[in-house]
């Protein structure tokens, strides 16, 4: 938010007469910093400077309606066959942040058909748990070397 200059020097009036930098600022609904970056400015120049003028960004190259009719037409592509479509250059994450923004989602699929025999192992238990080792002895784990038992 751009504080106009007839604000600035009402702010820089209220401090002149006497009234301490917080109280200006909650007066005038800014920040303390901002009143003393402005007493500091004139201080040092002589002057008051008007608000900077602020750009207006870039015009989006991304036509909204005309990606929504892509999606419409074909919700099966690609972010980067969208922007083929599309004609223009741009990044992948700039058309994703206007279909997140247009609230046009994707679904995860899956990149093979499913096994139609059903998963191939058994669920024998709960994971990580103590079960039986099988040809393991107890007391001793499958990574040790075979050797003669203590006596």
């Amino acid at each position: 938010m751009a504080v106009s200059l007839t604000r600035r020097l009402a702010i820089l009036a209220d401090c002149d007469a006497g009234l301490g930098t917080q109280a200006v600022a909650q007066r005038h609904g800014v920040s303390g910093t901002f009143v003393r970056s402005l007493k500091k400015l004139r201080r040092e120049t002589g002057t008051v400077p008007p608000p900077r003028k602020r750009g207006k960004g870039q015009r989006p190259k991304i036509d909204r309606t005309r990606l929504q009719e892509l999606v419409a037409a074909d919700a099966d592509a690609t972010l980067a066959e969208l922007r083929t479509r599309l004609g223009i250059q741009c990044s992948l994450s700039a058309l994703w942040t206007v279909l997140h923004a247009l609230k046009i989602t994707f679904k995860k699929k899956r990149s093979a058909p499913r096994n139609k025999t059903g998963p191939t192992l058994r669920n024998a238990g709960p994971r990580g748990g103590r079960g039986s080792s099988g040809s393991t002895r107890s007391g001793s784990s499958s990574s040790m070397k075979r050797g003669r038992r203590p006596t």
